[in-house]
């Protein structure tokens, strides 16, 4: 029996555990592959909330995140924790996803250790050091450290190229998001909500679904925001634009799953907790979110998972940041750079909700992130390697 090809995953966040979870199904679906997963806490209680809503088995928990901790003390604390990770299970390959703290500390420890790190998720970029912050730096220190990059698009391929990095060590496969998102929806279609209670029976669970769980026909605007470099008036102008439209729009409801970060929170509750149409509600698991997103007639975020996700949906989204680094979703169509500026906002969004045509250019279902099947395609790859090696 040939030995297995033992692989750490390393995250520390929600969108990195959604991205991760295909590479653990398809692991167990079929191949020689050993699979780990190891949890910095990065994000905690929404990132061990993933790992059990996903149903992962989280094999090292390493509870590293504190009050306040700043992203350098954060990776002062991973690097010794996940290096003694490393030495503990002798993995084949290190997995890191995206652009985040974790995502940095477990290239860098791979690297120190000379474990050979995939990258999923690679060669995004804005080449601008200070949007998204710090992300856009993680990245880019993340492709100096990776041996294999899983791009999820040629134009990524083509920013790592343009790099230096080697053209056998890039594959095209697509983003796993698309993987995570296309396997829950098939679960959830046909299914009862799984929205919490909670929520189903709030003012706006009932005005957006029906007693029987189907949707109503109100309009929901979905929100979402947590990125670094709009903390203070950046998420201020934010909260004055969802004021103003959900004061000219009293018939659409504006839900807003608030991140915990106390920068965004302070900030969402002080400025929206007081409006009939507005709703705040705690972060939510992956199934429950993708049920909002289904539901949702548009979507305002920074989050660069849901501008991969949404298009595969047919919802348009209005992204609030100036620069985005998923450059495919605006060229497609499916979505539209607003920044955190307050007029672009309130217009942008005045102009979906008005204007059936504008809406239905933006909501048509588009595939700028792959077919679902990213993963599977990077085990295959990594197999090879492993043969030719």
């Amino acid at each position: 029996m040939k030995p297995k090809i033992k692989l750490l995953l390393v995250a520390g966040t929600r969108p990195e555990i959604i991205k991760l979870a295909p590479l653990v199904f398809a692991a167990d679906a079929a191949g020689p592959w050993q699979v780990s997963l190891c949890f910095t806490g990065q994000h905690r209680d929404m990132g061990m909330a993933m790992i059990r809503d996903l149903a992962l088995r989280c094999d090292h928990d390493l509870a590293l995140m504190g009050p306040d901790q700043s992203p350098a003390a954060f990776l002062g604390a991973a690097l010794p924790a996940l290096e003694g990770v490393i030495l503990r299970e002798r993995p084949a390959w290190i997995v890191v996803q995206g652009d985040t703290t974790t995502a940095l500390a477990g290239a860098l420890a791979g690297f120190y250790r000379r474990v050979p790190v995939l990258h999923v998720e690679a060669g995004l970029r804005t080449y601008d050091k200070t949007q998204p912050f710090p992300e856009e730096m993680h990245r880019q220190v993340i492709g100096r450290l990776a041996d294999a990059h899983g791009a999820p698009t040629e134009a990524a391929r083509q920013s790592l190229l343009r790099e230096q990095v080697a053209d056998r060590d890039i594959l095209v496969c697509g983003n796993t998001s698309i993987d995570c998102l296309l396997h829950v929806v098939q679960a959830l279609r046909g299914a009862a909500p799984v929205l919490s209670g909670e929520f189903l029976a709030s003012p706006a669970g009932q005005r957006l679904f029906a007693r029987d769980g189907r949707p109503t026909d109100a309009r929901l605007v979905l929100i979402t925001g947590h990125r670094r470099e709009s903390f203070g008036e950046g998420f201020a102008a934010i909260c004055r634009a969802i004021l103003r439209l959900a004061e000219r729009f009293p018939a659409v409801e504006f839900v807003y799953p608030v991140h915990l970060n106390p920068q965004v929170s302070e900030v969402v509750h002080r400025m929206l907790s007081r409006v009939a149409n507005i709703h705040l509600i705690a972060p939510q698991a992956y199934r429950p979110f993708v049920q909002l997103m289904e539901r949702a007639t548009l979507i305002l975020t920074d989050s660069g998972g849901i501008q991969e996700e949404a298009p595969a949906l047919g919802k348009p989204v209005l992204v609030m940041r100036h620069v985005t680094e998923r450059p495919e979703s605006v060229a497609c169509g499916a979505s539209l750079l607003v920044g955190n500026d307050e007029e672009r906002i309130v217009a942008s969004t005045t102009r979906l909700l008005t204007d059936s045509s504008a809406f239905a250019a933006m909501a048509l279902p588009r595939f700028p992130y792959g077919d679902g099947h990213a993963a599977p395609r990077l085990l295959a790859w990594l197999k090879n390697r492993a043969t030719r090696a």
